[in-house]
């Protein structure tokens, strides 16, 4: 489209069905490059990814005609299937259903930029369940307890 001009940036997490702890560490860093690629694919912008062995946070930005709930599910499928390919996993690896999507302004990256950056630190402190009700708070996003975990 002619003359339009977008800065329309996601802060983007998922985990590992049940929440296990099986991203390892020895290929935690061949999984993000993977991740990378198809959103590259999808012509869309990875700004920084990081997580732990239970989730990954990601930023992305994005054009207008991006469909979120496609791009994240196109990221969870593929990621999945190479990760059952590799046999990084014992037993078969899926990721959990949904995700949490978090809008973010220009004048936020450098913050969300950092808070992703510094997962391992971050968890030192909270577990993946308590950083995610504080942020579905901190964006003022309603949930039910019940339907999280």
């Amino acid at each position: 489209m002619a003359n339009t001009y977008t800065q329309i940036y996601f802060h983007i997490v998922f985990s590992v069905k049940g929440r296990a702890n099986v991203i390892s560490e020895v290929w935690k860093a061949e999984l993000y490059q993977y991740i990378t690629g198809i959103v590259k694919n999808k012509n869309q912008k990875l700004m920084i990814i990081n997580g732990m062995s239970d989730h990954v946070h990601l930023l992305l930005g994005t054009k207008p005609n991006c469909n979120l709930s496609d791009l994240v599910g196109a990221i969870k499928a593929n990621a999945s299937n190479w990760i059952n390919k590799k046999q990084f996993v014992a037993g078969r690896f899926e990721w959990q259903i949904g995700f949490g999507a978090f809008s973010k302004g220009q004048s936020q990256l450098p913050n969300v930029i950092d808070y992703i950056k510094n997962q391992e630190q971050h968890h030192s402190v909270h577990t993946f369940k308590e950083e995610y009700i504080e942020l579905l708070k901190a964006d003022e996003i309603d949930f039910k307890t019940e339907y999280l975990f």
